[in-house]
């Protein structure tokens, strides 16, 4: 019997604790956390494999060639933007992290589980310098988003035409990468419907592949937007908890003091007259 009921309070200490670290978690900077890893993760891999798909179709149909040297062409600027691509998910991989550390001891949550805790002068400029850290990440990312519709524009205008090869028959429509800035002016490189290679291009699976990667990655950096956003929201509803913690806990300061002077002062008084009837 005896056993029993030892079993039942250690089975309901650990349920309180598991509830305890639960309901110590903040979920807000969690979910902004997840759809910020997702955003990034989307955009990063398929803005990848699009530019990869980009420099097939280049090379395939539109007889592209990487130039000759160290000159800045198409090919030289995909790769840099592969190594950005890089850079922006280990980037945005460790700021995930700070975010969620932020918001763990900067809710409501951690003093209920650690008792009370003293704020910080470095405590409130930190959460000042995330939410401004987030607010010039949410513009980046805008930019990032309105450079990726950039090339999902392009696709759309050439899948469209592909899907109506059929309505094309005896028109002289030309794709020319030249008004896309992809090769200089004086070469000439247009594939015109009705050719060989504009059915090849069409009929293959890079051109379908490569518009899809880069609406998916659109869809990643919009997803990096919202994140951004939901931080902000989090942000500020955090540095609001931390200014109101940091009053009350100035009137805390205030009040034990005057209650320590009034103690002093009572004190003193009862000695005084301890001493005068004496």
């Amino acid at each position: 019997m005896e056993e029993d009921m030892d079993e039942g309070q250690t089975q309901k200490g650990c349920a309180e604790c598991c509830l305890k670290c639960l309901g110590g978690i903040p979920y807000p900077s969690l979910i902004a956390t997840i759809l910020l890893y997702a955003g990034v993760a989307l955009f990063c891999g398929c803005g990848h494999e699009a530019l990869s798909g980009t420099v097939t179709i280049l090379q395939n149909y539109f007889e592209v060639i990487k130039g000759p040297g160290d000159g800045l062409d198409v090919f030289t600027i995909i790769d840099i933007i592969k190594y950005v691509i890089y850079g922006i998910a280990s980037a945005f991989f460790v700021y995930g992290i700070l975010l969620m550390v932020e918001g763990f001891f900067t809710s409501g949550a951690i003093k209920d589980l650690y008792g009370d805790f003293k704020i910080t002068t470095c405590g409130r400029c930190v959460s000042a310098w995330f939410i401004m850290l987030t607010y010039i990440f949410m513009l980046a990312w805008l930019g990032v988003t309105a450079f990726t519709s950039l090339p999902v524009f392009m696709y759309f205008n050439i899948w469209t035409i592909c899907q109506n090869m059929t309505v094309l028959e005896g028109a002289s429509l030309c794709l020319d990468p030249r008004q896309f800035g992809v090769v200089p002016i004086g070469e000439e490189k247009t594939v015109c419907a009705g050719s060989e290679k504009f059915y090849k291009m069409c009929e293959s699976n890079e051109l379908d592949m490569t518009f899809h990667l880069f609406v998916c990655a659109l869809a990643g950096a919009g997803a990096a937007v919202i994140a951004m956003i939901h931080y902000l929201m989090v942000l500020s509803a955090n540095w609001a908890y931390v200014k109101d913690a940091c009053k009350m806990q100035k009137y805390e300061d205030c009040k034990s003091k005057e209650e320590q002077e009034l103690h002093d002062i009572h004190s003193t008084r009862s000695k005084e007259r301890l001493n005068a009837y004496t």
